[in-house]
């Protein structure tokens, strides 16, 4: 094959390779919000802490990220978001203080936890630990995401050749 022929191949392939890196992008932004959706609490059985029991944090990476491509100069980007105030904490873990907190307390009946902003009780809450590790779900939903693109991208060099 002459270089003129090689060089008219390529043009005729140049909208299909177009497609492609822009699936290729779809697809790996696609599966880095499953794979933050996947590592954010609960996972498995676990409903212990806070906002874990209603998969709050879990839902909006689905609603707040947006994984069509768009262009912007030579590079396309995609947002993996989750707009959650609390999100930062379970990603990158988190001091947990001791504190009071008026009005909760432990009903002598049922022995269940049970607040009432008027009553004249209250209890110091906090954990075992002082620190929370975090879950790095962010982190991993990016190397999920060039690990992806980077096998889509393959096939695409293999039209190439």
């Amino acid at each position: 094959m002459t270089l003129e022929e090689r060089v008219t191949q390529l043009k005729e392939l140049s909208p299909r390779v177009q497609d492609m890196i822009l699936n290729a992008i779809k697809s790996a932004g696609d599966r880095a919000v499953q794979r933050a959706a996947d590592l954010t609490p609960p996972v498995g059985g676990d409903i212990s802490g806070t906002n874990t029991r209603s998969g709050e944090l879990k839902q909006h990476w689905e609603s707040d990220s947006d994984t069509t491509p768009k262009k912007l100069g030579d590079t396309y980007t995609v947002l993996l978001a989750n707009d959650k105030d609390y999100a930062s904490y379970v990603n990158d873990g988190h001091r947990m203080d001791r504190h009071f907190v008026p009005g909760l307390y432990i009903n002598p009946y049922s022995g269940l936890m049970e607040y009432d902003p008027g009553a004249q009780v209250g209890i110091v809450v906090g954990t075992k630990t002082s620190y929370v590790p975090g879950v790095y779900m962010v982190e991993r939903a990016k190397d999920t995401f060039h690990w992806v693109l980077e096998d889509k991208l393959d096939k695409v060099t293999e039209v190439l050749k």
